[in-house]
């Protein structure tokens, strides 16, 4: 079980940062449809096949310029 909504954490990470999802798609060298693919699918179904529930914490990067 994923204790965390990843897709609206991204979502409102991008949002903080003033970034929408296709350039954060673009940042990591992908597709906007398969950054909310990788995230709500693979990723969650990966840790849970393995037996794992999923809590995710968020610590913003003191020194991250705005192009990283």
């Amino acid at each position: 079980m994923i204790k965390n909504n990843i897709e609206l954490d991204v979502k409102v990470k991008c949002i903080e940062n003033s970034v929408t999802q296709a350039q954060l798609a673009e940042r990591v060298g992908t597709s906007s449809p398969y950054v909310n693919r990788i995230i709500n699918k693979t990723f969650v179904q990966m840790l849970e096949a393995l037996g794992y529930d999923i809590e995710l914490t968020y610590i913003k990067k003191e020194n991250l310029r705005k192009e990283d």
